[in-house]
Protein backbone atom coordinates (compact mmCIF):
# COMPACT_ATOMS: atom_id res chain seq x y z
CA UNK A 1 0.00 0.00 0.00
CA UNK A 2 1.48 2.92 -1.25
CA UNK A 3 1.78 6.11 1.49
CA UNK A 4 -0.18 8.79 -0.91
CA UNK A 5 -3.37 9.06 0.84
CA UNK A 6 -6.70 9.47 -1.21
CA UNK A 7 -10.20 10.70 -0.07
CA UNK A 8 -13.29 9.92 -1.59
CA UNK A 9 -16.19 12.23 -0.99
CA UNK A 10 -20.06 10.61 -1.15
CA UNK A 11 -21.05 6.92 -0.72
CA UNK A 12 -22.87 6.03 -3.88
CA UNK A 13 -21.93 3.59 -6.70
CA UNK A 14 -19.78 6.18 -8.70
CA UNK A 15 -17.60 7.03 -5.22
CA UNK A 16 -17.69 3.43 -4.57
CA UNK A 17 -16.64 2.15 -7.68
CA UNK A 18 -13.76 4.42 -7.61
CA UNK A 19 -12.79 4.07 -3.80
CA UNK A 20 -12.92 0.05 -4.83
CA UNK A 21 -10.74 0.18 -7.92
CA UNK A 22 -8.41 2.68 -6.18
CA UNK A 23 -7.78 -0.04 -2.98
CA UNK A 24 -7.44 -2.87 -5.53
CA UNK A 25 -4.27 -0.73 -6.79
CA UNK A 26 -2.64 -0.57 -3.49
CA UNK A 27 -3.93 2.69 -2.39
CA UNK A 28 -4.51 4.56 0.78
CA UNK A 29 -8.13 5.26 0.82
CA UNK A 30 -10.89 7.13 2.95
CA UNK A 31 -14.36 6.78 1.61
CA UNK A 32 -16.63 9.56 3.73
CA UNK A 33 -20.66 9.71 3.01
CA UNK A 34 -22.69 12.33 4.91
CA UNK A 35 -25.59 9.06 5.13
CA UNK A 36 -25.66 6.86 7.92
CA UNK A 37 -25.18 4.14 5.18
CA UNK A 38 -23.45 3.83 1.63
CA UNK A 39 -25.25 3.29 -1.39
CA UNK A 40 -26.69 7.10 -2.09
CA UNK A 41 -30.19 6.99 -4.29
CA UNK A 42 -30.35 3.43 -3.87
CA UNK A 43 -30.27 3.91 -0.40
CA UNK A 44 -32.70 0.83 1.27
CA UNK A 45 -35.03 0.39 4.13
CA UNK A 46 -36.94 -2.57 5.56
CA UNK A 47 -40.06 -3.94 4.09
CA UNK A 48 -41.49 -6.65 5.34
CA UNK A 49 -38.34 -7.80 6.52
CA UNK A 50 -36.26 -7.19 3.36
CA UNK A 51 -34.33 -4.51 2.31
CA UNK A 52 -36.09 -2.01 -0.56
CA UNK A 53 -34.78 0.37 -2.35
CA UNK A 54 -36.20 4.72 -1.30
CA UNK A 55 -36.41 5.01 -4.81
CA UNK A 56 -37.12 2.77 -7.68
CA UNK A 57 -34.09 0.82 -9.08
CA UNK A 58 -33.75 -1.75 -11.93
CA UNK A 59 -31.17 -2.85 -15.23
CA UNK A 60 -31.58 -2.95 -18.33
CA UNK A 61 -29.99 -6.20 -19.71
CA UNK A 62 -27.01 -3.71 -21.79
CA UNK A 63 -26.17 -3.00 -18.37
CA UNK A 64 -22.71 -4.34 -18.55
CA UNK A 65 -20.68 -2.15 -16.02
CA UNK A 66 -22.64 -3.05 -12.82
CA UNK A 67 -22.88 -6.91 -13.68
CA UNK A 68 -19.31 -7.08 -13.98
CA UNK A 69 -18.48 -5.66 -10.79
CA UNK A 70 -20.94 -7.64 -9.22
CA UNK A 71 -19.38 -10.82 -10.92
CA UNK A 72 -15.66 -9.33 -9.65
CA UNK A 73 -17.49 -9.06 -5.98
CA UNK A 74 -18.63 -12.88 -6.60
CA UNK A 75 -22.44 -12.11 -6.04
CA UNK A 76 -23.11 -12.78 -9.58
CA UNK A 77 -26.30 -15.54 -9.03
CA UNK A 78 -28.12 -12.57 -6.65
CA UNK A 79 -28.89 -11.03 -10.21
CA UNK A 80 -32.34 -11.92 -12.04
CA UNK A 81 -33.47 -11.44 -15.27
CA UNK A 82 -37.33 -10.98 -15.41
CA UNK A 83 -39.68 -9.67 -18.29
CA UNK A 84 -41.87 -6.66 -17.36
CA UNK A 85 -45.44 -5.65 -17.92
CA UNK A 86 -45.57 -1.41 -18.90
CA UNK A 87 -48.47 0.62 -19.83
CA UNK A 88 -49.74 4.01 -20.16
CA UNK A 89 -52.42 5.47 -18.63
CA UNK A 90 -54.22 7.68 -20.80
CA UNK A 91 -57.74 9.63 -20.79
CA UNK A 92 -58.64 7.52 -17.42
CA UNK A 93 -57.82 4.57 -19.11
CA UNK A 94 -54.39 2.43 -18.30
CA UNK A 95 -53.11 0.45 -21.75
CA UNK A 96 -50.55 -2.31 -21.72
CA UNK A 97 -47.87 -1.59 -24.15
CA UNK A 98 -45.38 -4.26 -23.49
CA UNK A 99 -45.11 -5.77 -26.84
CA UNK A 100 -45.74 -4.75 -30.83
CA UNK A 101 -48.97 -6.46 -30.28
CA UNK A 102 -50.27 -3.70 -27.21
CA UNK A 103 -48.68 -0.98 -29.79
CA UNK A 104 -50.96 -1.63 -32.25
CA UNK A 105 -54.04 -1.86 -30.17
CA UNK A 106 -53.42 1.37 -28.81
CA UNK A 107 -56.82 2.59 -29.13
CA UNK A 108 -55.74 6.44 -27.99
CA UNK A 109 -53.71 6.99 -31.75
CA UNK A 110 -55.26 5.84 -35.11
CA UNK A 111 -53.70 3.06 -36.81
CA UNK A 112 -51.43 4.96 -38.97
CA UNK A 113 -49.64 6.77 -35.79
CA UNK A 114 -49.66 3.42 -34.52
CA UNK A 115 -47.21 2.36 -36.34
CA UNK A 116 -45.24 6.08 -37.18
CA UNK A 117 -44.99 4.75 -33.23
CA UNK A 118 -43.37 1.76 -33.63
CA UNK A 119 -41.53 2.93 -36.07
CA UNK A 120 -39.75 5.93 -34.24
CA UNK A 121 -38.22 3.75 -31.70
CA UNK A 122 -36.56 1.80 -34.47
CA UNK A 123 -35.54 4.97 -36.12
CA UNK A 124 -33.89 6.22 -32.84
CA UNK A 125 -31.80 3.27 -32.45
CA UNK A 126 -30.38 3.85 -36.07
CA UNK A 127 -28.62 7.38 -34.77
CA UNK A 128 -25.05 6.79 -36.18
CA UNK A 129 -23.82 9.57 -33.70
CA UNK A 130 -25.60 11.49 -30.66
CA UNK A 131 -23.45 14.53 -31.65
CA UNK A 132 -25.79 15.61 -34.05
CA UNK A 133 -28.57 15.82 -31.87
CA UNK A 134 -26.52 17.53 -29.57
CA UNK A 135 -28.31 21.00 -31.10
CA UNK A 136 -31.62 19.53 -31.14
CA UNK A 137 -34.44 19.64 -28.47
CA UNK A 138 -36.45 16.19 -27.74
CA UNK A 139 -39.45 17.93 -28.67
CA UNK A 140 -38.81 19.11 -31.79
CA UNK A 141 -36.86 15.79 -32.74
CA UNK A 142 -39.76 13.41 -31.47
CA UNK A 143 -42.28 15.47 -33.43
CA UNK A 144 -40.70 14.97 -36.65
CA UNK A 145 -40.17 11.73 -36.56
CA UNK A 146 -43.70 10.29 -35.12
CA UNK A 147 -45.64 13.50 -35.92
CA UNK A 148 -47.47 16.21 -33.95
CA UNK A 149 -50.51 13.77 -32.94
CA UNK A 150 -47.91 10.91 -31.86
CA UNK A 151 -45.97 13.70 -29.75
CA UNK A 152 -49.19 15.08 -28.12
CA UNK A 153 -50.24 11.62 -26.93
CA UNK A 154 -46.98 9.84 -26.12
CA UNK A 155 -44.12 11.93 -26.08
CA UNK A 156 -45.13 15.35 -24.92
CA UNK A 157 -46.96 14.49 -21.57
CA UNK A 158 -44.14 11.71 -20.78
CA UNK A 159 -41.42 14.76 -21.11
CA UNK A 160 -43.72 17.39 -19.08
CA UNK A 161 -44.59 15.08 -16.57
CA UNK A 162 -40.29 14.48 -16.27
CA UNK A 163 -39.10 17.75 -16.68
CA UNK A 164 -41.97 20.13 -16.02
CA UNK A 165 -41.52 24.08 -16.54
CA UNK A 166 -38.51 23.00 -18.45
CA UNK A 167 -39.75 19.86 -20.74
CA UNK A 168 -39.36 21.90 -24.09
CA UNK A 169 -35.14 22.71 -23.05
CA UNK A 170 -34.69 19.20 -22.91
CA UNK A 171 -32.10 17.77 -25.64
CA UNK A 172 -32.89 15.30 -27.96
CA UNK A 173 -29.65 13.28 -26.88
CA UNK A 174 -31.64 12.74 -23.52
CA UNK A 175 -34.57 11.04 -25.27
CA UNK A 176 -32.42 9.12 -27.84
CA UNK A 177 -30.53 7.43 -24.85
CA UNK A 178 -33.87 6.39 -23.41
CA UNK A 179 -35.63 5.16 -26.34
CA UNK A 180 -31.66 3.12 -27.21
CA UNK A 181 -31.94 1.59 -23.83
CA UNK A 182 -35.27 0.46 -23.93
CA UNK A 183 -34.74 -0.93 -27.33
CA UNK A 184 -31.86 -2.99 -26.55
CA UNK A 185 -33.13 -4.49 -23.42
CA UNK A 186 -36.06 -5.97 -25.59
CA UNK A 187 -36.38 -9.91 -25.75
CA UNK A 188 -36.63 -11.63 -29.30
CA UNK A 189 -40.27 -11.54 -28.80
CA UNK A 190 -40.22 -7.91 -28.34
CA UNK A 191 -41.15 -8.36 -24.83
CA UNK A 192 -38.96 -5.90 -22.29
CA UNK A 193 -36.51 -7.81 -19.95
CA UNK A 194 -35.00 -5.83 -16.87
CA UNK A 195 -32.72 -7.38 -13.85
CA UNK A 196 -32.77 -7.20 -10.40
CA UNK A 197 -30.74 -7.50 -7.47
CA UNK A 198 -32.00 -9.66 -5.31
CA UNK A 199 -31.69 -8.58 -1.61
CA UNK A 200 -32.13 -4.88 -2.56
CA UNK A 201 -29.34 -2.48 -4.44
CA UNK A 202 -28.05 -1.57 -0.70
CA UNK A 203 -26.83 -4.75 -0.18
CA UNK A 204 -24.29 -4.47 -2.64
CA UNK A 205 -23.60 -1.03 -1.61
CA UNK A 206 -22.45 -2.55 1.38
CA UNK A 207 -20.64 -5.64 -0.02
CA UNK A 208 -18.91 -2.79 -2.35
CA UNK A 209 -17.70 -1.37 1.15
CA UNK A 210 -16.94 -4.64 2.57
CA UNK A 211 -14.26 -5.35 -0.31
CA UNK A 212 -12.72 -1.87 0.46
CA UNK A 213 -12.13 -2.21 3.90
CA UNK A 214 -10.85 -5.70 3.40
CA UNK A 215 -8.36 -4.01 0.88
CA UNK A 216 -7.16 -1.91 4.36
CA UNK A 217 -9.40 0.83 3.07
CA UNK A 218 -12.02 2.99 5.39
CA UNK A 219 -15.26 3.55 5.14
CA UNK A 220 -16.90 6.14 7.44
CA UNK A 221 -20.57 6.80 7.03
CA UNK A 222 -21.94 9.81 9.00
CA UNK A 223 -19.53 12.00 8.44
CA UNK A 224 -20.49 14.87 6.04
CA UNK A 225 -18.27 16.64 3.61
CA UNK A 226 -18.09 20.90 4.17
CA UNK A 227 -15.02 22.31 2.93
CA UNK A 228 -12.05 21.68 0.38
CA UNK A 229 -8.92 22.34 2.06
CA UNK A 230 -6.49 23.93 -0.84
CA UNK A 231 -2.87 25.25 -0.51
CA UNK A 232 -0.77 26.96 -3.43
CA UNK A 233 -3.04 25.40 -6.28
CA UNK A 234 -3.17 21.98 -4.73
CA UNK A 235 -5.68 19.68 -2.56
CA UNK A 236 -4.65 19.40 0.85
CA UNK A 237 -7.91 17.80 2.66
CA UNK A 238 -11.31 18.15 3.32
CA UNK A 239 -13.00 19.39 6.53
CA UNK A 240 -16.34 18.03 7.81
CA UNK A 241 -19.45 18.82 9.47
CA UNK A 242 -17.92 18.14 12.68
CA UNK A 243 -15.05 20.40 12.29
CA UNK A 244 -12.82 17.18 11.58
CA UNK A 245 -9.88 18.00 8.49
CA UNK A 246 -8.60 14.72 7.15
CA UNK A 247 -5.44 15.58 5.68
CA UNK A 248 -4.83 13.91 1.52
CA UNK A 249 -2.42 14.08 -1.35
CA UNK A 250 -5.43 13.32 -4.04
CA UNK A 251 -9.48 13.75 -3.58
CA UNK A 252 -12.43 12.24 -6.01
CA UNK A 253 -15.49 14.51 -5.28
CA UNK A 254 -18.68 12.74 -6.24
CA UNK A 255 -21.52 15.03 -4.24
CA UNK A 256 -24.31 17.45 -7.25
CA UNK A 257 -21.84 19.63 -8.77
CA UNK A 258 -23.73 22.60 -7.05
CA UNK A 259 -22.82 20.99 -3.75
CA UNK A 260 -19.00 20.80 -4.86
CA UNK A 261 -19.34 24.32 -5.37
CA UNK A 262 -20.25 25.26 -2.02
CA UNK A 263 -17.19 23.26 -1.60
CA UNK A 264 -14.58 25.05 -2.87
CA UNK A 265 -16.21 28.27 -2.47
CA UNK A 266 -13.17 30.74 -1.85
CA UNK A 267 -10.33 28.00 -3.01
CA UNK A 268 -11.19 28.12 -6.49
CA UNK A 269 -11.79 30.17 -9.54
CA UNK A 270 -15.10 32.03 -9.48
CA UNK A 271 -15.70 31.37 -13.18
CA UNK A 272 -15.21 27.51 -12.40
CA UNK A 273 -17.89 27.59 -10.05
CA UNK A 274 -20.21 29.74 -11.72
CA UNK A 275 -19.86 26.37 -14.35
CA UNK A 276 -20.38 23.96 -11.39
CA UNK A 277 -23.34 26.32 -10.76
CA UNK A 278 -24.64 26.00 -14.51
CA UNK A 279 -26.45 22.51 -14.26
CA UNK A 280 -29.33 22.96 -13.07
CA UNK A 281 -31.08 19.86 -11.37
CA UNK A 282 -34.39 18.28 -10.18
CA UNK A 283 -35.60 17.05 -6.58
CA UNK A 284 -37.48 13.66 -6.86
CA UNK A 285 -40.74 13.24 -4.41
CA UNK A 286 -40.88 9.40 -4.21
CA UNK A 287 -44.10 8.12 -2.30
CA UNK A 288 -43.90 4.07 -1.85
CA UNK A 289 -46.98 2.53 -0.27
CA UNK A 290 -47.03 -1.30 1.07
CA UNK A 291 -50.19 -2.63 0.41
CA UNK A 292 -52.35 -5.58 1.07
CA UNK A 293 -53.22 -6.75 -2.39
CA UNK A 294 -52.04 -5.50 -5.84
CA UNK A 295 -53.17 -2.19 -8.11
CA UNK A 296 -52.60 -4.04 -11.12
CA UNK A 297 -50.73 -6.03 -13.07
CA UNK A 298 -48.86 -3.74 -14.53
CA UNK A 299 -44.83 -3.00 -13.51
CA UNK A 300 -44.41 0.48 -15.31
CA UNK A 301 -47.04 2.39 -15.29
CA UNK A 302 -46.68 6.12 -17.35
CA UNK A 303 -48.59 8.53 -16.98
CA UNK A 304 -49.43 10.91 -19.92
CA UNK A 305 -52.19 12.56 -18.35
CA UNK A 306 -51.77 15.71 -17.16
CA UNK A 307 -54.32 16.36 -14.48
CA UNK A 308 -51.87 13.36 -12.32
CA UNK A 309 -49.43 14.92 -10.98
CA UNK A 310 -46.85 11.65 -10.82
CA UNK A 311 -44.78 10.70 -13.73
CA UNK A 312 -45.36 6.92 -13.34
CA UNK A 313 -47.03 4.18 -10.76
CA UNK A 314 -44.43 1.38 -10.64
CA UNK A 315 -45.43 -1.79 -8.99
CA UNK A 316 -42.71 -3.31 -7.97
CA UNK A 317 -44.21 -6.63 -6.73
CA UNK A 318 -44.88 -7.17 -10.10
CA UNK A 319 -41.78 -7.83 -11.00
CA UNK A 320 -39.76 -8.91 -7.47
CA UNK A 321 -42.52 -11.31 -6.09
CA UNK A 322 -44.49 -10.15 -3.13
CA UNK A 323 -43.42 -12.85 -1.33
CA UNK A 324 -39.94 -11.45 -1.04
CA UNK A 325 -41.70 -8.96 1.07
CA UNK A 326 -43.74 -11.20 2.99
CA UNK A 327 -46.46 -10.72 1.04
CA UNK A 328 -46.36 -7.24 0.91
CA UNK A 329 -47.55 -5.02 -2.62
CA UNK A 330 -45.00 -2.22 -2.93
CA UNK A 331 -45.99 0.60 -5.46
CA UNK A 332 -43.75 3.63 -6.20
CA UNK A 333 -45.24 7.04 -7.25
CA UNK A 334 -42.08 9.23 -8.67
CA UNK A 335 -42.63 12.89 -9.24
CA UNK A 336 -39.23 15.01 -10.37
CA UNK A 337 -39.99 19.55 -9.50
CA UNK A 338 -37.85 21.85 -8.09
CA UNK A 339 -37.00 21.99 -4.40
CA UNK A 340 -38.78 24.76 -4.40
CA UNK A 341 -42.10 23.37 -5.40
CA UNK A 342 -44.22 23.97 -2.41
CA UNK A 343 -45.64 20.20 -2.13
CA UNK A 344 -41.89 19.07 -1.88
CA UNK A 345 -41.70 20.89 1.08
CA UNK A 346 -45.33 19.46 2.52
CA UNK A 347 -45.09 16.95 6.06
CA UNK A 348 -45.14 13.44 4.99
CA UNK A 349 -48.98 13.16 5.87
CA UNK A 350 -49.59 15.53 3.64
CA UNK A 351 -48.10 13.93 0.65
CA UNK A 352 -49.50 10.70 1.35
CA UNK A 353 -53.37 12.40 1.31
CA UNK A 354 -52.18 14.40 -1.88
CA UNK A 355 -51.05 10.83 -3.48
CA UNK A 356 -53.80 8.30 -2.20
CA UNK A 357 -56.44 10.79 -3.47
CA UNK A 358 -54.65 10.78 -7.11
CA UNK A 359 -54.18 6.85 -6.60
CA UNK A 360 -57.67 6.79 -5.84
CA UNK A 361 -59.24 8.54 -9.09
CA UNK A 362 -56.68 6.07 -11.02
CA UNK A 363 -57.80 2.95 -9.57
CA UNK A 364 -61.31 3.73 -7.87
CA UNK A 365 -61.56 0.03 -6.11
CA UNK A 366 -58.45 1.12 -3.71
CA UNK A 367 -59.46 1.60 -0.53
CA UNK A 368 -56.93 3.27 2.03
CA UNK A 369 -57.59 0.50 4.60
CA UNK A 370 -55.23 -1.65 1.83
CA UNK A 371 -52.18 0.24 3.02
CA UNK A 372 -50.07 -1.33 5.42
CA UNK A 373 -47.34 1.25 5.54
CA UNK A 374 -46.37 4.40 3.86
CA UNK A 375 -42.79 6.25 3.30
CA UNK A 376 -41.97 9.71 1.69
CA UNK A 377 -38.44 9.82 0.23
CA UNK A 378 -36.97 13.00 -1.03
CA UNK A 379 -33.64 13.61 -2.99
CA UNK A 380 -33.07 17.48 -3.77
CA UNK A 381 -30.62 16.36 -6.49
CA UNK A 382 -32.22 13.83 -8.81
CA UNK A 383 -32.28 14.64 -11.87
CA UNK A 384 -29.85 16.56 -14.28
CA UNK A 385 -31.67 18.88 -16.55
CA UNK A 386 -29.96 18.00 -20.21
CA UNK A 387 -30.56 21.17 -22.01
CA UNK A 388 -29.63 21.37 -25.46
CA UNK A 389 -25.57 21.50 -25.99
CA UNK A 390 -25.17 19.65 -22.34
CA UNK A 391 -22.20 18.22 -23.01
CA UNK A 392 -20.33 21.63 -23.80
CA UNK A 393 -21.64 22.80 -20.18
CA UNK A 394 -20.05 19.58 -18.12
CA UNK A 395 -17.04 19.97 -15.81
CA UNK A 396 -13.19 17.65 -16.94
CA UNK A 397 -12.98 14.49 -14.12
CA UNK A 398 -9.39 16.30 -13.40
CA UNK A 399 -10.30 20.03 -11.71
CA UNK A 400 -7.75 23.15 -12.05
CA UNK A 401 -7.01 21.94 -8.64
CA UNK A 402 -4.04 19.60 -8.64
CA UNK A 403 -4.96 16.40 -7.34
CA UNK A 404 -8.48 16.87 -7.33
CA UNK A 405 -10.89 15.19 -9.23
CA UNK A 406 -14.85 15.11 -10.00
CA UNK A 407 -17.17 12.33 -10.86
CA UNK A 408 -20.90 12.67 -10.63
CA UNK A 409 -24.09 11.46 -12.02
CA UNK A 410 -24.35 14.90 -14.15
CA UNK A 411 -20.91 13.97 -15.81
CA UNK A 412 -22.84 10.70 -17.31
CA UNK A 413 -23.57 11.96 -20.55
CA UNK A 414 -24.40 10.75 -23.47
CA UNK A 415 -26.15 8.43 -21.19
CA UNK A 416 -28.23 9.19 -18.04
CA UNK A 417 -27.94 8.84 -14.39
CA UNK A 418 -28.19 5.76 -13.17
CA UNK A 419 -26.30 2.77 -11.09
CA UNK A 420 -24.75 0.92 -14.11
CA UNK A 421 -23.23 4.17 -15.64
CA UNK A 422 -22.30 5.56 -12.11
CA UNK A 423 -20.44 2.08 -11.47
CA UNK A 424 -18.74 3.17 -14.82
CA UNK A 425 -18.16 6.78 -14.01
CA UNK A 426 -16.33 5.52 -10.67
CA UNK A 427 -14.15 3.48 -12.25
CA UNK A 428 -13.25 5.67 -14.87
CA UNK A 429 -12.77 8.50 -12.61
CA UNK A 430 -9.77 6.21 -10.67
CA UNK A 431 -8.11 5.34 -13.51
CA UNK A 432 -7.72 8.65 -14.45
CA UNK A 433 -6.25 9.48 -10.52
CA UNK A 434 -4.00 6.54 -11.44
CA UNK A 435 -2.63 7.72 -14.11
CA UNK A 436 -2.14 11.13 -13.22
CA UNK A 437 -0.25 9.90 -10.07
CA UNK A 438 2.03 7.75 -12.07
CA UNK A 439 3.06 10.74 -14.04
CA UNK A 440 3.64 12.68 -11.04
CA UNK A 441 5.75 9.86 -9.38
CA UNK A 442 7.84 9.90 -13.41
CA UNK A 443 8.71 13.56 -13.01
CA UNK A 444 10.00 13.39 -9.44
CA UNK A 445 13.76 13.57 -9.00
CA UNK A 446 15.40 10.51 -8.28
Amino acid sequence: MTGEHILVVGGGFCGLSAAYDLTKQGCRVTLVEGDQEVGGLAGCFDAGGTRLEKFYHHWFTSDTHIVQLIEELGRGERVVFRPSNTGMYFANSIYRLSSPVDLLRFAPLPFLDRIRLGFLALRARRVGSWQELESVTAADWLRRLGGQRVYDVVWGPLLRGKFGDVAEEISAVWMWNKLKLRGSSRSSDGRERLAYYQGGFASLAEDLASAIEAADGSVRCGEAAETVEVSDGRVTGVTLASGETIACDRALLTPALPLVADMLEGQADPDYLAGLRRIRYLANLCVVLELDRSLSDTYWLNVNDPSFPFVAVIEHTNFEPSDTYAGRHIVYLSKYLPDSDPLYGQEDGAVLDFTLEHLTRMFPKFQRDWLLRSHVWRADYAQPVVERAYGSLIPKVKTPIEGLFLASMAQIYPEDRGTNYAVRQGRAAAAQMLAARAQTKTREPA
